[in-house]
């Protein structure tokens, strides 16, 4: 297959390369896109890429184009531009910017979790890059303003800090282990918060869906509830095994005696091995959901049930939409 050329009338370079309605076919390709390698691609390839997938698209594709070059192609394509406007996303934002980025975060916020100041820092540093990854994969039908954003920001932050502040504070005659697991609950608190926060256009004005032939229907806010809250689910899930596992791990390696003398060395430990949890974790949580989500027509708003019975000759039994990362 590899070697083969594409036949431009034959080759759909946006249907998915594995079955998007199985938990395994999701994680494949989402293992293809979310790989870090592709965060060093140089710009022009990028470009390069977008020519590709468009010529493609049209049914133009230069002679002698092999299905692999397409497939790279669409690989490039997906992990650096927006499904919905197509334009090139900010590389810390992308979602193969999640483990480079988020091993160095999380490793961090693992190591320097004793001291006050260390606590504040590092979960501003996380919200900080929460905040621009969930701009970057936001729905971008539902725009959002300098304002909202600032406003989300700022109240993620605050509950991240307050979150984990306050645990520390209860924690300080439990178990060194437990303490160790509060950076994890900040992050799961302020996730709670940020998304919804940084979205909440989509939640008061509804988010796009679309008939099976990617016509717009309508703004539908519990379409919106219910992408957003599966986003939530996988970004916990996303850092829930390296933030709950590795303080287990951390805490007996700790005891043993050659670890004890090359402490310098503990925070980059805890960086790659943060690393090896989210190279596995930021596609499996990606994968959990459908990326274009399927909701029954009976479960939208009374109002879009009617506009849509006007429109459609014949019923309609569901509709689909664009959850976002």
């Amino acid at each position: 297959m590899g070697r083969m050329e594409a036949d431009p009338s034959d080759f759909n370079i946006d249907a998915p390369r594995w079955d998007q309605c199985t938990f395994l076919g999701r994680v494949k390709h989402f293992f293809n896109i979310t790989d870090p390698r592709t965060v060093l691609v140089p710009e022009r390839e990028l470009d390069w890429a977008k020519v590709m997938v468009e010529q493609s698209r049209m049914g133009t594709v230069p002679p002698g184009t092999q299905v692999e070059q397409l497939f790279y192609a669409k690989k490039l394509y997906d992990s650096a531009f927006h499904p919905d406007t197509g334009d090139k996303m900010n590389v810390i934002g992308r979602m193969s910017f999640q483990v480079p980025g988020g091993m160095i975060i999380t490793g961090f916020m693992l190591q320097f979790y004793r001291t006050m100041p260390a606590v504040i820092f590092w979960q501003w540093v996380n919200q900080s890059f929460n905040a621009l990854v969930n701009y970057t994969n936001r729905n971008a039908a539902s725009p959002t303003s300098v304002r909202q954003m600032a406003v989300s920001y700022i109240t993620a932050t605050t509950t991240a800090v307050a979150t984990a502040v306050g645990m520390n504070m209860l924690t300080k005659r439990a178990p060194p282990l437990v303490g160790r697991w509060v950076p994890f609950a900040a992050v799961a608190a302020a996730n709670c918060v940020n998304i919804p926060m940084m979205r909440q256009q989509e939640l008061i004005q509804g988010i796009s869906v679309k008939d099976r032939n990617h016509n717009e229907i309508g703004h539908s806010r519990r379409a919106a509830a219910i992408g957003i809250t599966q986003v939530v689910i996988s970004r916990i899930t996303m850092a829930a095994p390296g933030m709950v596992l590795l303080p287990v791990l951390m805490e007996r390696l700790e005891k043993l005696r050659f670890v004890q003398r090359v402490r310098v060395l503990h925070a980059p430990l805890q960086v790659l091995l943060s690393g090896c949890f989210l190279i596995f974790m930021v596609p499996v949580a990606c994968g959990l959901f459908p990326q274009q989500c399927e909701l029954p027509v009976s479960y939208l708003e009374p109002e879009l049930q009617d506009t849509i019975k006007a429109k459609y000759r014949e019923p309609v039994p569901y509709v689909y939409f664009n959850k976002g990362l």
